[in-house]
């Protein structure tokens, strides 16, 4: 189901196990909190976090009795999926006793997240709920909510303007309207300019990462322009990314596995290191020689181009770049 119906069953009841993914993990905590707060749950319940998944914890916990007439909340948030089997029993412990909650905030791909779904069929005594990524609208009203909780006085052309250069993250911008309450003043975009970190060099990163996978990338350029990236500062990006792709592909190619701390001096995290890897493998070596030979004419007519027209050769870069992949 989606936000809106699950909304609606809460006005009824709180589902003993729920399934939470997508591609907003701002809605996913926001109604994991929701839970926490209604179940009073917040110093008994058990959370267990990516590594710290232990189903037997997690089993037993749900098992015991609740201590002092209290709720045995379990909270568990992984990009992993959780087996089948294990799913089953933790569900069906959750619906053994009014105390019992069973939250699964899964963090992985949401297409992989769809075969947990019958686990969590409502026959079985759970929902599952998937979140999409806001649009501005939406997203300015669930911030708008959140200003008015904390009492931050900030109006709409602000949160517009923080959800710009935060690229619609709602998690990150929510921890920032937390930052700017403690100014306890009116917070205006002026002070957003001069507050809040721009989260552009991660959407930059993002780019180039679709623009690999053949996926639509012109309207992230139009975005991040609109972030202030400029033309010189994507073409040096771009230059540095295909060069880390050459490396992985060359190292790939001459010891048969991947190891970021040799090709580049430090340990990536494993999925980013994995991720870069299957960018390297995909591309031809014949082809990277293409992509270096167009980014090194491309870098002399942007230099050398009047400032009107150097937008316009940025995106012909990125865009015929994509064409040799």
């Amino acid at each position: 189901m989606y936000q809106r119906e699950f909304d609606q069953k809460l006005k009824q009841a709180f589902p003993k196990s729920v399934l939470f993914y997508g591609e907003n993990d701002y809605l996913v905590d926001h109604y994991i909190d929701t839970y926490i707060k209604k179940t009073d749950a917040k110093e008994s319940m058990l959370t267990l976090y990516h590594d710290e998944w232990d189903f037997e914890q997690a089993k037993n916990f749900l098992s015991q009795t609740s201590l002092f007439g209290g709720t045995n909340l379990v909270v568990v948030k992984h990009d992993k999926k959780i087996p089948k089997k294990e799913l089953d029993i933790l569900i069906e412990l959750a619906n053994k006793s009014e105390d019992n909650y069973f939250l699964y905030g899964y963090a992985g791909a949401p297409k992989d997240a769809k075969s947990m779904q019958a686990a969590f069929s409502e026959k079985k005594g759970g929902v599952w709920v998937r979140f999409f990524e806001p649009n501005i609208r939406d997203g300015i009203a669930m911030l708008q909510q959140k200003a008015q909780q904390i009492q931050l006085d900030i109006d709409h052309y602000a949160l517009q303007h923080l959800m710009l250069i935060l690229n619609n993250n709602l998690a990150l911008c929510a921890n920032e309207l937390d930052k700017l309450a403690i100014l306890g003043m009116k917070v205006t975009s002026k002070d957003i300019d001069r507050l809040v970190y721009s989260t552009a060099p991660l959407a930059t990163e993002q780019l180039l990462i679709d623009l690999f996978n053949k996926k639509p990338i012109t309207a992230t350029i139009t975005k991040l322009l609109e972030l202030g990236e400029d033309e010189a500062s994507l073409l040096r990006s771009t230059q540095y990314f295909v060069n880390q792709i050459f490396l992985f592909h060359a190292y790939i190619k001459l010891h048969g596995h991947v190891d970021s701390a040799a090709i580049l001096g430090y340990k990536l995290p494993k999925q980013i290191e994995e991720q870069k890897a299957q960018l390297a493998l995909r591309v031809k070596s014949a082809a990277l020689l293409k992509i270096f030979e167009h980014l090194l004419e491309s870098e002399i007519l942007i230099k050398k181009a009047p400032g009107t027209q150097k937008e316009v050769l940025v995106y012909s870069m990125l865009i015929k770049l994509q064409g040799y992949l």
